[in-house]
């Protein structure tokens, strides 16, 4: 059972800010989807690519990792288990089950956030105040940092591998974004 103070922080701890140069009508777009916690749909990429034409390799690419997450988070959660054995079981900093599938639910949710920011084509689209909530919500919850960023450099590694060698350092900045924040997070003792 979550207290109420980690309902709070999970509802405060939103990592991207749309506060980006485009119409409205796109932000909307990009804005419910995180509201609703989801990728964009088909449908929504084809309504943000009608209203800024410059948007659409970033939104082809953003589909690409929603196409490929399940894949993408179970290949880096394969990693994060094979580095830290013991981590989801009795004892380990995972363990019980809820809190290692809350981890790996949030390895699609970074991967999300990313997207989004591919999608968009903005590199800064974190939010430092989300961040900061999340940080107080990880401590709360004594989230195991050192697996967490290991997961999100893992993130990186099997989502570069779905694109062609000429795009991956483009879309490595997306990824080192979020992976740089959360290293600045305090370990909790």
């Amino acid at each position: 059972m979550l207290s109420d103070q980690v309902k709070e922080l999970i509802a405060k701890s939103r990592i991207v800010s749309f506060n980006w140069q485009y119409p409205s009508e796109a932000m909307n777009i990009f804005q419910q989807a995180d509201n609703e916690g989801r990728y964009l749909t088909d449908k929504e990429i084809a309504k943000i690519q009608a209203i800024v034409p410059s948007l659409s390799q970033g939104l082809a690419q953003g589909k690409l990792l929603r196409d490929n997450v399940a894949q993408i988070v179970s290949d880096a959660r394969g990693v994060v288990v094979d580095t830290y054995p013991g981590i989801t079981e009795p004892g380990g900093s995972l363990y019980p089950t809820m809190r290692a599938e809350a981890c790996w639910r949030d390895f699609w949710h970074f991967t999300r956030c990313i997207s989004y920011g591919i999608s968009g084509q903005t590199v800064n689209y974190t939010s430092d105040r989300g961040l900061a909530y999340m940080e107080q919500l990880y401590q709360e919850l004594q989230v195991p940092l050192d697996a967490m960023v290991l997961g999100l450099e893992q993130l990186k590694v099997f989502s570069l591998k779905q694109f062609e060698p000429a795009e991956r350092n483009d879309l490595e900045p997306y990824f080192d974004r979020l992976i740089a924040s959360m290293r600045q997070f305090s370990a909790v003792d």
